[in-house]
């Protein structure tokens, strides 16, 4: 028996591939299948099926496609409603991959469709679950994205409850949980960077797995949720309804365009440009009117939160030999328009004598100079409001980056800002997002929150009045 935790980091997702005797299973794959059959083919092992946990809010799995190109089977738990064919499983139904077994527990909450997968070994023993988004290590999952007029959160909540306490906590401490998200997923609120651990541990140290009653327990999981991100909803339909080949979507977008034809398109058919360089590359120069959304930060849950329109037309400016890898990644959350990428990067456009942009970005140690010359510059921290209410600068005005389409009106275009977050990847993505809509008094700050810390700046930490 062989299982492997395919885990990538800017999505904090884990897919799983399961083999026994020359048979295979696949757990909530990705979008882009090659590496699931590459690695079947490697091992002389015939993907059989694919498990999916429920219908993924966070990414476009690769189910539909990795079923064409192998012939697996898709199996989903009960209730599970799609456009394509699939298995839908029965509570407690057992699925032969060689000499081990895969036995459906219904566990909704998360979304009624949940399902935990027990891993059977040979010897009969209850080795793994495969817990998707019912439980995570540290956290289980949130119950609030599958509401509808007749289920409301509070009863998801208290369906997990259920599942929880009937179907999971009876097995054994030995065995390993395995669950779909890490640390940095929005699927839960406080999830462990650790990517698996043993039942019994978890059962000791997450809060949802201690004994309470069934209303503490809805209580504890809804508290503190925030608004999902809105990109949520369009992939959950996504993966339910089907999707364009991954290959297509690749084929389409990754197309070199030299600086005319990218001008072009960009005109024609209301393009976004996303420029994906690191965020002191950017700023040096960028095609006016572009968003800047690094490559090298949680670059897909940024585009799903900030784009609204999934089916938005995209061109890409990105480092020479990334621009394929862009496309692929705004495809594992459903942007699936890309049109193509600019041939040459930022120097063939600044070539062709085309037009660019740039945004002022100053240390730390200027940040504080310039706050001691004038005590009533305008400071925007863009962090979240738990980070922000954690400590800040005083006097720093908070606007997360997250709620930027909803709020932009609250920030005046006649004002200087100096903007920051915890690191300067995301106060990079504002100011660009901003300068685009006519705001030009912007001012990044180098290093973020991290470096002003290190300054002399004064900062404080939030105080509930109801405490004073």
């Amino acid at each position: 028996m062989k299982i492997e935790q395919i885990y990538t980091g800017c999505l904090a997702q884990g897919a799983y591939y399961i083999e026994s005797e020359g048979e295979a299973a696949i757990i909530d794959p990705l979008r882009e299948t090659a590496p699931y059959i590459e690695k079947a083919e490697r091992n002389n092992a015939k993907i059989k099926y694919i498990f999916e946990t429920h219908f993924h809010a966070d990414f476009v799995s690769g189910h539909v496609d990795l079923a064409k190109k192998t012939g697996a089977t898709i199996v989903y738990g009960p209730g599970a409603k799609t456009n394509y064919d699939i298995h839908e499983g029965t509570d407690g139904e057992t699925f032969e991959i060689g000499k081990v077994k895969i036995k459906i527990l219904h566990t909704p909450g998360h979304t009624p469709e949940s399902t935990t997968y027990l891993l059977i070994d040979e010897a009969g023993r209850n080795h793994a679950i495969f817990s998707g988004d019912t439980l995570f290590i540290g956290d289980v999952g949130r119950p609030d994205l599958a509401i509808k007029s007749d289920v409301t959160q509070e009863d998801l909540a208290g369906f997990l409850y259920d599942s929880l306490w009937n179907k999971i906590m009876p097995l054994e401490n030995e065995v390993i949980v395995y669950p779909a998200h890490g640390a940095g997923s929005a699927c839960g609120k406080n999830m462990s960077k650790e990517t698996y651990d043993t039942l019994g541990h978890q059962k000791e140290v997450n809060y949802a797995l201690q004994e309470m009653p069934k209303d503490q327990f809805i209580a504890k999981v809804l508290d503190g949720l925030t608004k999902p991100p809105q990109y949520f909803a369009k992939n959950a339909k996504m993966n339910k309804e089907g999707y364009d080949s991954f290959d297509d979507v690749m084929k389409k977008g990754a197309v070199p365009l030299n600086p005319e034809a990218f001008e072009e398109i960009a005109n024609s058919e209301g393009a976004l440009i996303l420029d994906t360089r690191p965020a002191q590359v950017f700023n040096k120069g960028f095609i006016p009117n572009s968003i800047f959304i690094g490559i090298d930060g949680s670059f897909a849950s940024w585009v799903g939160t900030l784009i609204t329109d999934i089916k938005q037309p995209i061109l890409i400016v990105a480092d020479k030999g990334r621009e394929e890898e862009v496309v692929m990644r705004l495809s594992r959350v459903g942007y699936d328009n890309s049109l193509g990428f600019l041939e040459g990067g930022i120097e063939a456009w600044k070539s062709a004598g085309k037009e660019v942009d740039s945004i002022t970005s100053i240390s730390a140690e200027e940040l504080a100079k310039r706050k001691a010359d004038d005590t009533d510059i305008n400071i925007m921290d863009v962090r979240k409001p738990t980070e922000y209410q954690s400590e800040h600068v005083v006097g720093a005005e908070n606007q997360p980056l997250d709620y930027v389409n909803e709020h932009m009106q609250e920030i005046d275009k006649d004002k200087t800002y100096y903007l920051h977050c915890a690191g300067g990847y995301r106060s990079m993505i504002m100011a660009s997002i901003l300068k685009a809509r006519g705001y030009e008094n912007l001012i990044d700050v180098i290093g973020g929150f991290k470096a002003i810390s290190d300054t002399s700046i004064d900062k404080t930490a939030y105080v509930c009045p109801s405490t004073l």
